[in-house]
């Protein structure tokens, strides 16, 4: 499973109309943003630089970006990930972990050396650091100082510090944009996540401008669809709307670990798009999970974890309640499960 947010898998093996599956195996939020109606000309013509530079404007307030410090649109987070091998300053890069692991692999495939880290005072040679934060699937949070100091060791290292930050938007005020105005500081911004429409497919990096323009030449005119940037500009204006689901997704986020910690989930970590749970039998959960159509990440380097994404209603928490209940019912104080084993 490497990935969420994708029921092909899950319906080839357990059956199910896709509208009958809970899918919780992502971060995205499942309240979209109410799409704006979009004029035909934003699908009929290329992106003109008038609209690109409508999104970035809302863009750069919304995110808190100083005027001075540079912002490119792509199409997505991931497609600059791509790019990040081959525009990074030379050398090893270090990779703080366990994390999204597109990033690793990114490096991996264009002939890079990778150096996975588990604490940040492991980075010893490398000049280039990569920190997801808040981090992906634990939600570690490092503040926006040690973020600096990281920096300040890569200038000193000609690298660059990496911070993907596609779940900073529900707690702004840790974005670490302020360091790029003066340090080798790459910010990747997700904008489908927190506004609920990853299929819009648009994300940022935010750098100092002479860095910024590696991407932009890397990535060509016309990055990002008509459709996404209207749809972006709209969204990232509506400042109100975005406090008032901030508020919000804390109060999901807080309902879901009710309803885990009464399913004998331990909670070790998450976001409020998102919860990380330990359960000593995780892998029989995930497919008991899966035998009632509610779909969850499982990850292969921890057999013990899953991450659980908002189920978005009063209803599917209440299913989500139900099928955890179901599964303690037929589980051995041991913790070993006593129902039947699926044959599909």
């Amino acid at each position: 499973m490497l990935h969420g947010g994708d029921l092909t898998e899950a319906r080839a093996l357990f059956g199910g109309a896709r509208a009958e599956w809970l899918d919780l195996s992502t971060g995205i939020n499942p309240h979209a943003y109410p799409l704006p109606e979009i004029v035909p000309r934003f699908w009929q013509t290329l992106p003109t630089k008038g609209d690109l530079e409508a999104l970035l404007e809302a863009a750069h307030e919304a995110y808190r970006i100083p005027a001075e410090v540079g912002l490119v649109a792509a199409p997505g987070t991931q497609a600059l990930i791509q790019w990040m091998p081959r525009l990074a300053p030379k050398g090893g890069t270090a990779v703080l972990g366990p994390t999204y692991n597109e990033h690793a692999r990114a490096f991996v495939e264009a002939d890079r050396r990778v150096v996975d880290i588990a604490d940040i005072r492991a980075w010893r040679d490398q000049p280039n650091l990569i920190v997801v934060n808040p981090n992906n699937p634990d939600g570690r949070l490092l503040p926006v100082e040690t973020l600096r100091e990281l920096a300040e060791e890569a200038a000193r290292r000609d690298g660059w510090l990496i911070v993907d930050e596609s779940f900073i938007d529900v707690v702004p005020d840790q974005s670490a944009a302020i360091l790029c105005a003066q340090l080798p500081v790459v910010i990747l911004r997700s904008f489908g996540k927190f506004y609920g429409l990853a299929g819009v497919r648009l994300g940022f990096a935010v750098a100092a401008k002479p860095i910024v323009h590696l991407f932009q030449g890397a990535l060509g005119p016309w990055a990002a669809a008509g459709p996404a940037l209207a749809i972006g500009r709209a969204a990232l204006a509506d400042m109100p709307w975005a406090d008032k689901m901030r508020a919000s997704l804390t109060n999901e986020a807080r309902q879901l670990d009710q309803v885990l910690a009464n399913g004998h989930c331990h909670n070790v970590g998450g976001t409020s798009l998102y919860r990380l749970v330990r359960h000593s039998q995780a892998a029989h959960l995930h497919q008991h999970l899966a035998r009632e159509h509610i779909w969850v990440r499982k990850f292969d380097w921890e057999d013990t974890l899953l991450r659980f994404g908002l189920p978005g209603s009063d209803d599917g928490l209440m299913r989500l309640g139900f099928a955890l209940s179901g599964f303690s019912a037929h589980t051995s104080p041991q913790g070993v499960t006593t129902s039947s084993p699926s044959t599909v």
